[in-house]
Protein backbone atom coordinates (compact mmCIF):
# COMPACT_ATOMS: atom_id res chain seq x y z
CA UNK A 1 0.00 0.00 0.00
CA UNK A 2 1.26 3.50 -0.82
CA UNK A 3 1.22 6.13 1.90
CA UNK A 4 0.91 9.56 0.34
CA UNK A 5 2.09 12.61 2.26
CA UNK A 6 1.25 16.03 0.79
CA UNK A 7 3.73 18.79 1.51
CA UNK A 8 3.36 22.56 0.98
CA UNK A 9 5.55 23.84 -1.83
CA UNK A 10 7.56 26.04 0.52
CA UNK A 11 8.36 23.06 2.70
CA UNK A 12 8.91 20.86 -0.32
CA UNK A 13 11.40 23.32 -1.69
CA UNK A 14 13.51 23.02 1.45
CA UNK A 15 13.60 19.26 0.99
CA UNK A 16 13.76 19.19 -2.81
CA UNK A 17 10.41 17.48 -3.22
CA UNK A 18 6.72 18.18 -3.62
CA UNK A 19 4.98 14.92 -2.78
CA UNK A 20 6.21 11.87 -0.92
CA UNK A 21 4.84 8.37 -1.34
CA UNK A 22 5.75 5.59 1.08
CA UNK A 23 5.80 2.57 -1.19
CA UNK A 24 6.73 -0.12 1.26
CA UNK A 25 8.91 -1.00 4.18
CA UNK A 26 12.21 0.13 2.69
CA UNK A 27 11.85 3.11 0.37
CA UNK A 28 10.33 6.53 0.03
CA UNK A 29 9.54 7.75 -3.48
CA UNK A 30 9.45 11.50 -4.14
CA UNK A 31 8.51 13.66 -7.10
CA UNK A 32 9.89 17.14 -7.71
CA UNK A 33 7.79 19.80 -9.38
CA UNK A 34 9.68 19.42 -12.66
CA UNK A 35 10.34 15.68 -12.72
CA UNK A 36 8.02 12.85 -13.66
CA UNK A 37 10.52 10.16 -12.69
CA UNK A 38 10.36 9.03 -9.08
CA UNK A 39 13.43 9.10 -6.87
CA UNK A 40 13.68 6.47 -4.14
CA UNK A 41 15.11 7.23 -0.72
CA UNK A 42 15.98 4.75 2.03
CA UNK A 43 13.91 4.81 5.19
CA UNK A 44 16.76 6.29 7.20
CA UNK A 45 16.25 9.39 5.06
CA UNK A 46 12.56 9.32 5.95
CA UNK A 47 13.32 9.22 9.66
CA UNK A 48 15.52 12.28 9.27
CA UNK A 49 13.32 14.11 6.78
CA UNK A 50 9.93 13.81 8.43
CA UNK A 51 10.83 15.96 11.45
CA UNK A 52 12.17 18.57 9.05
CA UNK A 53 8.96 18.37 7.05
CA UNK A 54 6.93 18.85 10.21
CA UNK A 55 9.02 21.86 11.19
CA UNK A 56 8.64 23.37 7.74
CA UNK A 57 4.93 22.76 7.88
CA UNK A 58 4.67 24.65 11.14
CA UNK A 59 6.19 27.64 9.38
CA UNK A 60 4.23 27.42 6.14
CA UNK A 61 0.68 26.36 6.94
CA UNK A 62 -1.92 26.64 9.65
CA UNK A 63 -4.95 24.38 9.50
CA UNK A 64 -7.69 26.98 9.91
CA UNK A 65 -11.02 27.04 8.09
CA UNK A 66 -10.76 30.81 7.59
CA UNK A 67 -7.78 30.21 5.28
CA UNK A 68 -10.05 28.64 2.65
CA UNK A 69 -11.92 31.24 0.68
CA UNK A 70 -14.78 29.11 -0.56
CA UNK A 71 -16.12 25.66 -1.34
CA UNK A 72 -18.62 23.16 -0.05
CA UNK A 73 -18.07 22.63 3.66
CA UNK A 74 -18.12 18.83 3.52
CA UNK A 75 -15.45 18.46 0.83
CA UNK A 76 -12.24 16.48 1.24
CA UNK A 77 -9.35 18.35 2.90
CA UNK A 78 -7.15 17.18 0.02
CA UNK A 79 -9.29 18.86 -2.65
CA UNK A 80 -8.20 21.83 -4.78
CA UNK A 81 -10.33 24.71 -3.50
CA UNK A 82 -12.61 27.12 -5.30
CA UNK A 83 -11.36 30.71 -5.27
CA UNK A 84 -14.31 32.90 -4.34
CA UNK A 85 -17.93 31.85 -4.74
CA UNK A 86 -19.12 28.68 -6.47
CA UNK A 87 -20.25 29.25 -10.06
CA UNK A 88 -22.00 25.95 -10.79
CA UNK A 89 -23.87 23.25 -8.93
CA UNK A 90 -23.51 19.77 -10.43
CA UNK A 91 -26.49 17.51 -9.72
CA UNK A 92 -26.12 13.74 -10.17
CA UNK A 93 -29.64 12.69 -11.15
CA UNK A 94 -31.59 9.42 -11.30
CA UNK A 95 -33.35 8.69 -14.57
CA UNK A 96 -37.09 8.03 -14.59
CA UNK A 97 -38.65 5.75 -17.17
CA UNK A 98 -40.75 7.75 -19.61
CA UNK A 99 -39.38 11.12 -18.43
CA UNK A 100 -37.11 12.71 -21.03
CA UNK A 101 -34.57 10.15 -22.20
CA UNK A 102 -35.07 8.12 -19.00
CA UNK A 103 -31.34 7.98 -18.26
CA UNK A 104 -29.26 9.04 -15.27
CA UNK A 105 -27.52 12.32 -15.95
CA UNK A 106 -25.16 14.97 -14.66
CA UNK A 107 -26.98 18.31 -14.65
CA UNK A 108 -25.13 21.62 -14.39
CA UNK A 109 -26.88 24.66 -12.90
CA UNK A 110 -25.48 28.20 -13.14
CA UNK A 111 -25.29 29.86 -9.70
CA UNK A 112 -22.95 32.74 -10.52
CA UNK A 113 -24.46 36.03 -9.24
CA UNK A 114 -25.36 38.40 -12.05
CA UNK A 115 -25.23 35.71 -14.71
CA UNK A 116 -28.08 35.90 -17.27
CA UNK A 117 -28.63 32.17 -16.69
CA UNK A 118 -28.45 32.30 -12.88
CA UNK A 119 -30.59 29.54 -11.36
CA UNK A 120 -30.98 27.81 -14.74
CA UNK A 121 -29.77 24.52 -16.20
CA UNK A 122 -26.87 25.17 -18.60
CA UNK A 123 -25.82 21.57 -19.33
CA UNK A 124 -27.11 18.03 -19.04
CA UNK A 125 -25.08 14.92 -19.89
CA UNK A 126 -26.84 11.54 -19.93
CA UNK A 127 -25.12 8.24 -19.24
CA UNK A 128 -26.23 4.81 -20.41
CA UNK A 129 -29.38 3.61 -18.66
CA UNK A 130 -30.61 3.89 -15.07
CA UNK A 131 -27.94 2.89 -12.59
CA UNK A 132 -29.41 4.19 -9.30
CA UNK A 133 -27.34 7.38 -9.44
CA UNK A 134 -26.31 8.20 -5.90
CA UNK A 135 -23.16 10.05 -4.80
CA UNK A 136 -20.21 11.61 -6.62
CA UNK A 137 -16.83 13.12 -5.82
CA UNK A 138 -13.89 14.96 -7.36
CA UNK A 139 -10.30 13.86 -7.79
CA UNK A 140 -7.90 15.91 -5.68
CA UNK A 141 -6.94 18.15 -8.63
CA UNK A 142 -10.65 18.70 -9.33
CA UNK A 143 -10.20 17.83 -12.98
CA UNK A 144 -12.55 14.85 -12.79
CA UNK A 145 -15.90 14.15 -11.18
CA UNK A 146 -16.60 10.49 -10.42
CA UNK A 147 -20.32 9.62 -10.32
CA UNK A 148 -21.43 6.24 -8.99
CA UNK A 149 -24.43 3.98 -9.52
CA UNK A 150 -25.59 1.84 -6.60
CA UNK A 151 -27.57 -0.77 -8.51
CA UNK A 152 -25.11 -2.02 -11.12
CA UNK A 153 -21.88 -0.63 -9.62
CA UNK A 154 -20.92 1.42 -12.64
CA UNK A 155 -18.76 4.53 -12.12
CA UNK A 156 -18.88 7.38 -14.65
CA UNK A 157 -15.91 9.74 -14.88
CA UNK A 158 -16.51 13.27 -16.17
CA UNK A 159 -14.01 15.91 -17.27
CA UNK A 160 -15.06 19.06 -15.35
CA UNK A 161 -11.81 20.95 -15.99
CA UNK A 162 -11.78 21.65 -19.73
CA UNK A 163 -15.11 23.50 -19.51
CA UNK A 164 -16.62 23.49 -16.00
CA UNK A 165 -19.98 24.64 -17.38
CA UNK A 166 -20.20 21.63 -19.69
CA UNK A 167 -18.86 18.40 -18.13
CA UNK A 168 -17.91 15.66 -20.57
CA UNK A 169 -18.12 11.91 -19.92
CA UNK A 170 -14.65 10.48 -20.58
CA UNK A 171 -14.59 7.01 -19.01
CA UNK A 172 -16.89 4.39 -17.52
CA UNK A 173 -15.80 1.73 -15.04
CA UNK A 174 -18.16 -1.17 -15.69
CA UNK A 175 -16.23 -4.06 -14.15
CA UNK A 176 -16.17 -2.78 -10.56
CA UNK A 177 -17.23 -6.00 -8.81
CA UNK A 178 -14.83 -8.20 -10.79
CA UNK A 179 -11.90 -5.81 -10.32
CA UNK A 180 -12.38 -5.16 -6.60
CA UNK A 181 -12.84 -8.76 -5.52
CA UNK A 182 -16.59 -8.59 -5.05
CA UNK A 183 -17.34 -5.15 -3.61
CA UNK A 184 -20.53 -3.61 -5.07
CA UNK A 185 -22.67 -0.54 -4.49
CA UNK A 186 -20.01 2.22 -4.84
CA UNK A 187 -21.02 5.22 -2.73
CA UNK A 188 -19.41 8.11 -4.59
CA UNK A 189 -15.72 9.02 -4.40
CA UNK A 190 -13.58 10.83 -1.82
CA UNK A 191 -10.44 12.69 -2.89
CA UNK A 192 -7.08 11.53 -1.58
CA UNK A 193 -3.70 12.60 -3.00
CA UNK A 194 -3.49 11.07 -6.47
CA UNK A 195 -6.37 8.68 -5.89
CA UNK A 196 -9.98 8.34 -4.81
CA UNK A 197 -11.42 6.33 -1.94
CA UNK A 198 -14.74 4.65 -2.76
CA UNK A 199 -16.78 3.35 0.18
CA UNK A 200 -19.18 0.60 -0.87
CA UNK A 201 -22.52 -0.68 0.45
CA UNK A 202 -22.66 -4.35 -0.48
CA UNK A 203 -20.95 -7.41 -1.98
CA UNK A 204 -21.47 -9.57 -5.04
CA UNK A 205 -21.66 -12.85 -3.14
CA UNK A 206 -24.88 -12.48 -1.14
CA UNK A 207 -25.90 -8.83 -1.87
CA UNK A 208 -25.97 -8.23 1.89
CA UNK A 209 -24.36 -5.54 4.03
CA UNK A 210 -20.80 -6.93 4.25
CA UNK A 211 -18.72 -4.52 2.19
CA UNK A 212 -15.42 -2.73 1.64
CA UNK A 213 -13.47 0.45 0.96
CA UNK A 214 -11.90 0.56 -2.50
CA UNK A 215 -9.09 2.71 -3.87
CA UNK A 216 -8.57 3.75 -7.49
CA UNK A 217 -5.91 6.00 -9.01
CA UNK A 218 -7.01 9.29 -10.56
CA UNK A 219 -6.60 7.75 -14.01
CA UNK A 220 -9.14 5.05 -13.18
CA UNK A 221 -6.88 2.11 -12.34
CA UNK A 222 -7.75 -0.17 -9.44
CA UNK A 223 -5.35 -0.10 -6.46
CA UNK A 224 -6.70 -1.98 -3.44
CA UNK A 225 -9.74 -3.25 -1.52
CA UNK A 226 -10.09 -3.02 2.28
CA UNK A 227 -12.92 -5.16 3.72
CA UNK A 228 -14.73 -3.80 6.76
CA UNK A 229 -14.30 -5.72 10.01
CA UNK A 230 -16.81 -8.37 11.10
CA UNK A 231 -17.18 -10.44 14.25
CA UNK A 232 -15.53 -13.36 12.46
CA UNK A 233 -12.74 -11.22 11.02
CA UNK A 234 -12.27 -8.08 13.13
CA UNK A 235 -8.79 -7.48 11.67
CA UNK A 236 -7.46 -6.58 15.11
CA UNK A 237 -10.01 -3.85 15.82
CA UNK A 238 -11.28 -3.22 19.35
CA UNK A 239 -15.04 -3.58 19.78
CA UNK A 240 -15.11 -6.72 17.65
CA UNK A 241 -18.35 -7.79 19.33
CA UNK A 242 -20.13 -4.96 17.47
CA UNK A 243 -18.52 -5.43 14.06
CA UNK A 244 -21.08 -6.06 11.31
CA UNK A 245 -19.11 -5.35 8.13
CA UNK A 246 -21.54 -2.68 6.89
CA UNK A 247 -20.41 0.52 5.19
CA UNK A 248 -21.65 3.82 3.78
CA UNK A 249 -19.62 7.03 4.13
CA UNK A 250 -15.86 7.52 4.65
CA UNK A 251 -14.12 10.71 5.79
CA UNK A 252 -10.56 11.59 6.83
CA UNK A 253 -9.08 13.85 9.51
CA UNK A 254 -5.47 13.91 8.25
CA UNK A 255 -3.74 15.56 11.21
CA UNK A 256 -5.03 12.80 13.53
CA UNK A 257 -4.38 9.97 11.06
CA UNK A 258 -8.09 9.17 11.40
CA UNK A 259 -10.35 7.56 8.81
CA UNK A 260 -13.96 7.18 9.95
CA UNK A 261 -16.63 5.06 8.23
CA UNK A 262 -20.37 4.69 8.78
CA UNK A 263 -22.94 2.06 7.81
CA UNK A 264 -26.24 1.64 5.96
CA UNK A 265 -27.67 -1.49 4.32
CA UNK A 266 -26.99 -3.93 1.51
CA UNK A 267 -28.07 -4.22 -2.14
CA UNK A 268 -31.08 -6.45 -1.37
CA UNK A 269 -32.58 -3.71 0.83
CA UNK A 270 -31.76 -0.52 -1.05
CA UNK A 271 -33.14 -1.94 -4.30
CA UNK A 272 -36.41 -3.00 -2.61
CA UNK A 273 -39.62 -0.94 -2.54
CA UNK A 274 -39.57 1.11 0.67
CA UNK A 275 -43.05 0.09 1.85
CA UNK A 276 -42.36 -3.58 1.19
CA UNK A 277 -39.05 -3.39 3.03
CA UNK A 278 -40.38 -1.61 6.13
CA UNK A 279 -43.18 -4.18 6.45
CA UNK A 280 -40.68 -7.05 6.26
CA UNK A 281 -39.29 -7.76 9.76
CA UNK A 282 -36.40 -9.78 8.38
CA UNK A 283 -35.33 -7.03 5.98
CA UNK A 284 -35.39 -4.45 8.77
CA UNK A 285 -32.86 -6.52 10.71
CA UNK A 286 -30.29 -5.91 7.99
CA UNK A 287 -29.14 -2.35 8.64
CA UNK A 288 -25.76 -1.19 9.87
CA UNK A 289 -25.36 -0.48 13.57
CA UNK A 290 -21.74 0.59 13.62
CA UNK A 291 -19.05 3.12 12.79
CA UNK A 292 -15.38 2.22 12.45
CA UNK A 293 -12.27 4.25 13.23
CA UNK A 294 -9.32 3.30 11.04
CA UNK A 295 -5.62 4.05 11.02
CA UNK A 296 -5.61 6.16 7.87
CA UNK A 297 -1.95 5.49 7.03
CA UNK A 298 -2.18 1.71 7.17
CA UNK A 299 -5.90 1.40 6.36
CA UNK A 300 -6.29 -0.88 9.37
CA UNK A 301 -9.49 -0.73 11.48
CA UNK A 302 -8.70 0.31 15.04
CA UNK A 303 -12.05 0.47 16.84
CA UNK A 304 -15.67 -0.43 16.12
CA UNK A 305 -18.35 1.74 17.74
CA UNK A 306 -21.91 0.58 18.35
CA UNK A 307 -24.10 3.27 16.73
CA UNK A 308 -27.61 1.81 16.32
CA UNK A 309 -29.94 2.87 13.55
CA UNK A 310 -27.89 3.27 10.34
CA UNK A 311 -25.46 6.19 10.82
CA UNK A 312 -25.10 7.83 7.41
CA UNK A 313 -23.15 10.97 6.46
CA UNK A 314 -20.00 11.90 8.40
CA UNK A 315 -18.86 15.49 8.89
CA UNK A 316 -15.53 16.20 10.57
CA UNK A 317 -15.12 19.53 12.34
CA UNK A 318 -12.68 21.90 10.60
CA UNK A 319 -11.14 23.69 13.62
CA UNK A 320 -7.50 22.79 14.20
CA UNK A 321 -8.26 21.86 17.82
CA UNK A 322 -11.64 20.22 17.11
CA UNK A 323 -11.14 16.47 17.19
CA UNK A 324 -14.67 15.30 16.51
CA UNK A 325 -17.19 14.43 13.83
CA UNK A 326 -20.99 14.33 13.62
CA UNK A 327 -23.33 11.82 12.05
CA UNK A 328 -27.08 11.21 12.15
CA UNK A 329 -28.80 7.85 12.45
CA UNK A 330 -31.52 7.47 9.82
CA UNK A 331 -33.56 4.90 11.74
CA UNK A 332 -32.79 6.25 15.21
CA UNK A 333 -33.33 9.98 14.44
CA UNK A 334 -30.42 10.99 16.65
CA UNK A 335 -27.28 13.07 16.32
CA UNK A 336 -24.12 11.20 17.25
CA UNK A 337 -20.71 12.56 18.10
CA UNK A 338 -17.44 10.68 17.53
CA UNK A 339 -14.73 12.46 19.52
CA UNK A 340 -11.31 12.13 21.10
CA UNK A 341 -11.63 12.08 24.89
CA UNK A 342 -9.21 13.65 27.38
CA UNK A 343 -6.87 10.69 26.97
CA UNK A 344 -6.94 10.90 23.16
CA UNK A 345 -9.07 7.79 22.82
CA UNK A 346 -11.91 7.83 20.30
CA UNK A 347 -15.44 7.50 21.67
CA UNK A 348 -18.98 7.67 20.23
CA UNK A 349 -22.22 8.78 21.87
CA UNK A 350 -25.63 10.13 20.91
CA UNK A 351 -25.88 13.82 21.82
CA UNK A 352 -29.34 14.97 20.67
CA UNK A 353 -32.67 13.72 19.31
CA UNK A 354 -33.74 14.92 15.87
CA UNK A 355 -37.37 15.93 15.51
CA UNK A 356 -38.74 14.22 18.61
CA UNK A 357 -41.50 12.76 16.41
CA UNK A 358 -42.88 9.30 17.19
CA UNK A 359 -41.45 6.90 14.65
CA UNK A 360 -38.65 9.32 13.72
CA UNK A 361 -38.14 11.75 10.86
CA UNK A 362 -35.52 9.79 8.85
CA UNK A 363 -32.56 12.21 8.92
CA UNK A 364 -30.54 11.55 5.79
CA UNK A 365 -27.95 14.30 5.26
CA UNK A 366 -26.10 16.82 7.40
CA UNK A 367 -23.92 19.88 6.71
CA UNK A 368 -21.56 21.44 9.26
CA UNK A 369 -20.64 25.11 8.87
CA UNK A 370 -16.99 26.02 8.33
CA UNK A 371 -16.77 27.60 11.78
CA UNK A 372 -18.09 24.37 13.37
CA UNK A 373 -20.97 26.22 15.05
CA UNK A 374 -24.03 25.31 12.97
CA UNK A 375 -25.30 21.94 11.74
CA UNK A 376 -28.03 21.61 9.12
CA UNK A 377 -29.94 18.30 9.23
CA UNK A 378 -32.20 17.17 6.36
CA UNK A 379 -35.10 14.89 7.29
CA UNK A 380 -36.62 12.90 4.45
CA UNK A 381 -39.63 11.78 6.49
CA UNK A 382 -41.25 15.19 6.93
CA UNK A 383 -39.27 17.21 4.36
CA UNK A 384 -37.79 19.61 6.91
CA UNK A 385 -34.32 20.98 7.46
CA UNK A 386 -33.54 21.33 11.16
CA UNK A 387 -30.74 23.63 12.25
CA UNK A 388 -28.69 22.97 15.39
CA UNK A 389 -26.32 25.14 17.36
CA UNK A 390 -23.34 22.80 17.84
CA UNK A 391 -20.86 25.32 19.25
CA UNK A 392 -20.84 22.95 22.23
CA UNK A 393 -20.61 19.66 20.29
CA UNK A 394 -21.45 17.60 23.37
CA UNK A 395 -24.79 19.43 23.77
CA UNK A 396 -26.37 20.41 20.42
CA UNK A 397 -29.52 22.55 20.54
CA UNK A 398 -32.08 22.93 17.75
CA UNK A 399 -32.52 26.63 16.91
CA UNK A 400 -34.58 26.62 13.70
CA UNK A 401 -36.46 24.47 11.19
CA UNK A 402 -37.71 25.01 7.66
CA UNK A 403 -40.07 23.03 5.43
CA UNK A 404 -38.05 22.45 2.25
CA UNK A 405 -40.48 20.15 0.46
CA UNK A 406 -42.70 17.13 0.91
CA UNK A 407 -39.46 15.17 0.85
CA UNK A 408 -35.86 16.38 1.08
CA UNK A 409 -32.56 14.53 0.92
CA UNK A 410 -29.21 16.23 0.32
CA UNK A 411 -27.92 19.60 1.53
CA UNK A 412 -24.81 21.43 0.30
CA UNK A 413 -23.51 24.56 2.04
CA UNK A 414 -21.12 27.24 0.78
CA UNK A 415 -17.95 27.85 2.77
CA UNK A 416 -19.08 31.30 3.89
CA UNK A 417 -22.32 29.78 5.20
CA UNK A 418 -24.52 32.15 3.21
CA UNK A 419 -25.92 29.75 0.61
CA UNK A 420 -27.50 26.31 0.90
CA UNK A 421 -28.80 24.00 -1.79
CA UNK A 422 -31.24 21.12 -1.31
CA UNK A 423 -32.28 18.16 -3.45
CA UNK A 424 -35.14 15.72 -3.05
CA UNK A 425 -34.41 12.12 -4.07
CA UNK A 426 -33.27 9.44 -1.62
CA UNK A 427 -33.42 6.24 -3.69
CA UNK A 428 -35.51 5.39 -6.75
CA UNK A 429 -37.66 2.86 -4.89
CA UNK A 430 -37.70 4.79 -1.60
CA UNK A 431 -38.95 8.17 -2.79
CA UNK A 432 -42.50 9.11 -1.86
CA UNK A 433 -45.41 8.46 -4.21
CA UNK A 434 -47.96 10.63 -5.98
CA UNK A 435 -48.11 14.33 -5.10
CA UNK A 436 -45.47 13.82 -2.39
CA UNK A 437 -42.92 12.78 -5.01
CA UNK A 438 -41.47 16.25 -5.51
CA UNK A 439 -38.15 16.33 -7.39
CA UNK A 440 -36.19 19.55 -7.19
CA UNK A 441 -33.08 21.59 -6.66
CA UNK A 442 -33.88 24.48 -4.28
CA UNK A 443 -31.49 27.24 -3.25
CA UNK A 444 -31.70 29.33 -0.09
CA UNK A 445 -29.82 32.16 1.54
CA UNK A 446 -28.92 31.86 5.24
CA UNK A 447 -28.48 34.99 7.37
CA UNK A 448 -27.79 33.16 10.61
CA UNK A 449 -31.44 33.21 11.61
CA UNK A 450 -33.57 31.89 8.76
CA UNK A 451 -33.49 30.30 5.31
CA UNK A 452 -34.85 32.44 2.46
CA UNK A 453 -35.57 30.95 -0.97
CA UNK A 454 -33.56 32.23 -3.96
CA UNK A 455 -34.49 29.82 -6.79
CA UNK A 456 -36.37 26.57 -7.36
CA UNK A 457 -35.92 24.08 -10.22
CA UNK A 458 -38.59 21.44 -10.76
CA UNK A 459 -36.66 18.46 -12.15
CA UNK A 460 -39.85 16.61 -13.08
CA UNK A 461 -41.21 19.52 -15.14
CA UNK A 462 -37.78 19.89 -16.75
CA UNK A 463 -37.78 16.15 -17.55
CA UNK A 464 -34.44 15.70 -15.81
CA UNK A 465 -35.40 12.96 -13.35
CA UNK A 466 -34.78 12.66 -9.60
CA UNK A 467 -32.25 15.14 -8.21
CA UNK A 468 -29.84 13.47 -5.75
CA UNK A 469 -26.24 14.53 -5.01
CA UNK A 470 -24.77 18.04 -5.48
CA UNK A 471 -21.22 19.31 -5.86
CA UNK A 472 -19.84 22.79 -6.57
CA UNK A 473 -17.96 23.83 -9.68
CA UNK A 474 -16.02 26.92 -10.76
CA UNK A 475 -13.68 28.26 -13.42
CA UNK A 476 -11.45 29.65 -10.66
CA UNK A 477 -9.56 27.13 -8.56
CA UNK A 478 -6.84 27.54 -5.98
CA UNK A 479 -4.14 25.04 -5.04
CA UNK A 480 -4.86 21.82 -3.21
CA UNK A 481 -5.26 22.20 0.54
CA UNK A 482 -1.96 20.60 1.57
CA UNK A 483 -1.86 18.82 4.89
CA UNK A 484 0.28 16.21 6.55
CA UNK A 485 -1.18 13.46 8.72
CA UNK A 486 0.14 13.18 12.26
CA UNK A 487 -0.75 10.93 15.12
Amino acid sequence: MNLIVSIPRAAAGQLGMRQAVLEGPKTLTTFTRSMKTPIKYPLNFVRVALPAIAAALALTITFKPQACRADETCSSPYLARIEGQEEFVYVWTLGVEGLGDGADKLVTVDVKPGSPTYGKVVSSVSVEGRNEAHHAGFTDDRRQLWCAGLENSRVFIFDVHTDPSKPKLTKTIDNFAETTGGAVGPHGAYALPGRVLIPCLSNAKDKGGRTALVEYSNDGNYIMTHWLPTKDDARGAAGAQFADGYGYDARVLPRKNALLTSSFTGWKNYTMDFGKMTSDPEAMKHFGQTMVMWDFHTRQPKKVFQVPGAPLEIRWAWGDQHNYAFTATALGSKLWLVYADDHGDWQAKDVAPIGEVKGGVLPVDISLSADDKTLFVDCFGDGKCRVFDVSDPQHPKQIYEKQIGKQVNMVSQSWDGKRLYFTSSLLARWDKKGADNEQFLRAYGWDGKELKATFDLDFTALKLGRAHHMLFGSTKLGPNRTTIASR
